[in-house]
């Protein structure tokens, strides 16, 4: 399965250039297999990103801005979308893949809140020192 990441290579707008440098940057560090597809010098590129966003991702004038995101023909999302799964750390479900060996896994909230549980179980297990116990500082405490 191949990325797709539809991109604007002569956009006038710093904003878009931003994004899909982003977006870009981020898949090549991650080492994410990905292809960027030119809508500003292909018309075939550009039709088919037109035609493929789902008509409720499209802007109220009907044409999707760069960078959209495929995984094949499957539409992921736009740079919105992309931002958000990649702050929720939730970045390969949103591309359709699956975690790489030896990654962090995307964790699920039945995870965290079971390691809050362990969490605050150790912290009940954990015992300051009684009276008749000496506490040693590194250095000389001075009062």
């Amino acid at each position: 399965m191949v990325i797709k990441v539809f991109v604007a290579t002569s956009s006038g707008s710093t904003a878009i250039k931003k994004k899909q440098q982003e977006v870009v940057g981020f898949l090549e560090a991650n080492k994410i297999d990905f292809q960027e597809m030119d809508i500003a010098g292909d018309e075939d590129n550009r039709k088919w990103m037109r035609e493929n966003v789902p008509g409720e991702k499209k802007p109220q004038n009907g044409i999707p801005l760069p960078p959209q995101i495929f995984n094949e023909e499957q539409y992921c999302g736009d740079f919105e979308s992309f931002f958000s799964a990649k702050e929720e750390n939730i970045i390969y479900s949103f591309l359709g893949l699956a975690p790489p060996p030896g990654a962090e896994t995307e964790k699920s909230d039945a995870t965290e809140v079971d390691e809050a549980h362990a969490e605050a179980k150790a912290d009940e297990g954990a015992q300051s020192p009684s009276e008749d116990q000496q506490v040693i500082f590194p250095f000389p405490f001075v009062t």
